[in-house]
């Protein structure tokens, strides 16, 4: 089954003020991520948790994700491994203690308006972070998207729309040119393990819909429709992706 997101970008729209997601998600607000210290992420029980494959074109580009199994479990929590190094992936066996594991979370706290740069379009406006970038490649298709942003031809515009709404670590952001409002797709509360088959590698943790994520320290991350979180061990970015997966021998998908 192929998995898209509605294109109905107005659908869902971030509240700088409030810190919340407006949709029909409300009653699931509590759904959380949580780190541990040099160990696992701990998914709260009944977070859907779903591992999928990526289809590519053949120059490589990802067009979009195909489920391969739910493995959701919704009474009790889910330890989903965090070092990479777990011989039940994508689960934690214990692996991060065995190889002496240092998760500590070095990356940006900052929200994402932080030094996220605003690009001028020609329909959309868009933001762009590349510190959150995590080689999903959705934005490599054709001519891509920073080109198709420069356009006014209504394939250009559909696809910077696709872009927005797929783009799985929330880079890319599209902003309303006449009242700058941030544009956000509607997503459900989900967590996709991220299989790149096309680059023969595993990838990240693509947490959907505004789940909270928590630090080891109990620090709450700013809530993003879209985020990846690293699970090969490497990224330098941690608790982030930084596509550090691409280069990890114990990443290859066999």
């Amino acid at each position: 089954m192929l998995l898209c997101c509605r294109l109905s970008l107005v659908d869902m729209v971030y509240s700088q003020k409030e810190n919340v997601f407006t949709n029909h998600e409300k009653g699931k607000t509590n759904m959380k991520i949580a780190i541990t210290k040099n160990g696992p992420y701990i998914v709260d029980a009944g977070v859907p948790v779903k591992e999928v494959n990526s289809l590519a074109n053949k120059d490589g580009a990802v067009l979009a994700y195909e489920e391969k199994m739910d493995l959701s479990d919704a009474k009790a929590n889910t330890y989903l491994c965090r070092c990479g190094h777990s011989a039940n992936k994508p689960f934690c066996d214990g692996h991060h203690a065995k190889i002496g594991f240092d998760g500590t979370e070095a990356g940006d706290r900052k929200s994402y308006d932080h030094g996220a740069e605003l690009l001028q379009g020609k329909v959309y406006d868009a933001l762009d972070k590349p510190g959150l970038c995590a080689a999903g490649r959705f934005c490599d298709v054709s001519t891509g998207f920073w080109n198709a942003l420069h356009s006014m031809d209504e394939a250009d515009k559909k696809y910077v729309e696709h872009v927005a709404c797929t783009c799985p670590s929330g880079r890319l952001t599209l902003v309303d040119k006449h009242t700058g409002q941030k544009i956000e797709p509607e997503l459900e509360k989900e967590i996709y393990l991220v299989n790149d088959v096309p680059a023969g590698h595993l990838g990240p943790i693509y947490a959907k819909g505004g789940i909270q994520v928590t630090g080891a320290d109990g620090f709450a991350y700013e809530v993003r429709n879209r985020v990846t979180l690293c699970r090969c061990g490497e990224s330098r970015n941690l608790p982030f992706c930084d596509a550090s997966h691409l280069r990890c021998e114990h990443m290859e998908v066999e």
